[in-house]
């Protein structure tokens, strides 16, 4: 069943709904190739955005799904130990990367921070770089092990 499956989502773009998280099931079906994996319990907004993603040729996981998978692991998505400082990012800056772990899109962001979507546009990408992170996913990952992570003593 699997194999029919992994199949028919290489020949088309392909989104899974579930109601299951787990970060195997996630892995498992990015790696089977579909483009975007929606947990049920995600705002109406929030799915509607993951469409147009993936519509537009990108790949949608719930951040939150991957983070237990990559704890355990030395995954590439740890900080640098120089960029683990609280004061890292501006406010906004801050705001703009919780928004992101949580799984909010661009245009939501804006709108619930009350700023232009190209602003937060501007935002992500500084923050991608003072992160060194290749995508929005990546983001969200460090910036969530940054924000779990207990306040260490300089």
């Amino acid at each position: 069943m699997r194999h029919d499956l992994a199949q028919l989502i290489r020949e088309l773009p392909t989104v899974l709904m579930s109601d299951t998280e787990q970060p195997e099931d996630v892995l498992w079906a990015i790696d089977c190739g579909v483009q975007g994996f929606i947990p049920t319990n995600l705002s109406l907004h929030v799915v509607i955005e993951a469409l147009r993603l993936v519509r537009a040729g990108g790949v949608f996981v719930p951040a939150t799904s991957l983070i237990p998978a990559l704890r355990g692991r030395g995954s590439s998505a740890q900080l640098p130990e120089r960029d683990r400082s609280p004061t890292m990012f501006t406010a906004r800056q801050a705001a703009v990367v919780e928004a992101i772990g949580k799984g909010k899109a661009n245009k939501i962001i804006a709108h619930e921070l009350n700023m232009c979507e190209s602003t937060v546009k501007v935002h992500v990408r500084n923050i991608m770089k003072k992160l060194s992170a290749k995508n929005r996913t990546e983001v969200a990952l460090m910036a969530n092990r940054l924000l779990s992570e207990p306040a260490r003593a300089s």
